[in-house]
């Protein structure tokens, strides 16, 4: 039997869980399946200083459960499941949870996020919210006057580690190749900055310590020599994988997948259907500004719903 829903919403990060306490503060009776990572990546972060109301931080799994309560509190129906497909091709939608529950929206709010891309290390992935991090804006400033490493040799690695050289006392760009990929601007504020270092030709062969990062082991792909290097903290800069495969040649999307909306909205090029949080935002990825985005949805959704109005 095909579950019918007003506002289905599909992640369970920020985004998600705040359009559900908007959807359900209108009386909207939307229905919340959480995707396979509940709480999306803020479960994945220990401490969480700068989302506004907590003024001695508060974890990123508790700041995540109080907002599944609060969403719960006011009705939203919360699933543990993944969409697996959805079809746009007709109204209303239907979307297909764990390849067997279907389910058919009137409107739905896209809020699946964006995966940030490992190395892969078993070390790396052991140690994830205990020194290694994927966001030095989120956890930047716990390494105040400390050392710490950054991964790739793009515009977001040369960008993190501008952003760390401003609070840490040395900032180590761990590069694989011989040049930066990062555009013109980005390479002459990394040669510019005194307190970082490139290094050249490496790879990281191993993420250090037993509960907290206290080094590197890395391998140098030129000559094949190792080096330890003492470090705090290891941030991965190699990028974001947007959650929108089941979209792909249903929704507009640019050339790396993040879902396009139109200026100002949360509205994708499909009537009805609305992308927040991550899936959309490839420059701030920020808890506040995916709540924020959130809330969007939900009001235009409503609004949708009332009065069928899209333009």
């Amino acid at each position: 039997m095909t579950k019918k829903a007003r506002i289905l919403i599909i992640g369970s990060g920020p985004a998600g869980y705040t359009a559900a306490i908007y959807a359900a503060r209108a009386d909207m009776k939307p229905i919340l399946y959480t995707g396979m990572e509940m709480g999306g990546q803020l479960t994945t972060t220990t401490e969480v200083e700068n989302f506004p109301g907590f003024p001695t931080g508060i974890t990123g799994p508790d700041l995540m459960g109080q907002m599944r309560q609060q969403a719960e509190r006011f009705g939203t129906e919360i699933n543990y499941g993944v969409a697996t497909s959805a079809d746009l091709s007709k109204y209303p939608y239907i979307i297909t949870i764990d390849e067997a529950e279907q389910v058919e929206a009137e409107a739905l709010i896209i809020a699946t996020g964006a995966t940030a891309k490992y190395l892969g290390l078993p070390s790396e992935q052991r140690l994830r919210g205990s020194g290694v991090s994927a966001c030095a804006t989120c956890d930047g400033f716990f390494y105040k006057g400390m050392d710490v490493a950054v991964v790739g040799g793009g515009d977001t690695a040369a960008e993190e580690a501008t952003y760390l050289s401003n609070l840490c006392r040395k900032v180590y760009m761990i590069v694989r190749r011989d040049v930066l990929r990062a555009s013109k601007a980005m390479q002459h504020k990394v040669n510019n900055t005194a307190n970082i270092e490139v290094l050249w030709n490496h790879e990281t062969k191993e993420v250090l310590g037993e509960t907290q990062v206290t080094g590197l082991l890395l391998i140098n792909n030129k000559t094949g020599e190792e080096k330890t290097l003492q470090i705090d903290g290891f941030f991965a800069a190699i990028g974001h994988q947007p959650n929108t495969d089941i979209f792909i040649h249903q929704l507009e999307m640019d050339e790396t997948g993040y879902l396009i909306t139109k200026y100002g909205t949360s509205k994708t090029n499909v009537k009805g259907v609305f992308a927040c949080g991550d899936v959309q935002d490839k420059i701030y990825r920020q808890a506040i500004t995916a709540a924020g985005s959130g809330c969007m949805a939900a009001i235009e959704a409503e609004k949708f719903l009332n009065t069928g109005e899209w333009e």
